[in-house]
């Protein structure tokens, strides 16, 4: 009797922590994004992306004074840099662009919507200025680079895979 209650025991223990074993390696891909102010290296943001999830950096550009939102979606590591939008100051709907026009239209202003990008990225600095107002979207957290690291500062992203540690943190902390 007493060696099928530790059998039991046994059980009750191993199928949970190797069902979830089973279930975080066989996840489909995951990203770890971390924030960071870069001259300090203190953490702002440290989070799991699931595949496909988007983060969504808001921006007013200072040349042009236009208000620019970039699309990144995740995926197998790092964030891909999906979609554009140089807001139409009307209110109405932008031009559509060729993904091969993005980078001129970026210095001649204007605005314009950009779609089916694919620029991947897995580290980008971001430099706080006066004008620009930089706010990151990640999850339901928007993170406002100014109140973090103040004119002059600087945010670091990294986008790297998940190891099985942060998967794991990633997933209970859900």
């Amino acid at each position: 009797m007493w060696s099928r209650r530790r059998v039991l025991a046994a059980c009750a223990v191993f199928l949970p922590v190797l069902c979830l074993s089973a279930w975080l390696l066989a996840a489909p891909g995951h990203t770890w994004l971390e924030l960071t102010e870069e001259r300090t290296g203190r953490q702002i943001v440290s989070r799991l992306l699931p595949d496909g999830e988007k983060v969504i950096l808001t921006w007013t550009n200072s040349l042009f004074r236009l208000p620019v939102t970039e699309v990144f979606v995740a995926g197998s590591g790092v964030l891909t840099l999906t979609e554009i939008t140089f807001a139409d100051p009307t209110g109405r709907e932008p031009p559509h662009a060729s993904p091969a026009d993005v980078d001129d239209l970026y210095h001649t202003g204007g605005a314009f919507k950009a779609e089916r990008l694919s620029r991947p990225v897995s580290r980008v600095v971001f430099r706080v200025g006066e004008i620009g107002h930089p706010a990151m979207k990640v999850g339901n957290r928007i993170v406002k680079f100014a109140d973090e690291v103040g004119f002059g500062g600087a945010v670091l992203l990294t986008a790297r895979p998940a190891s099985f540690r942060e998967r794991i943190a990633g997933w209970v902390s859900r």
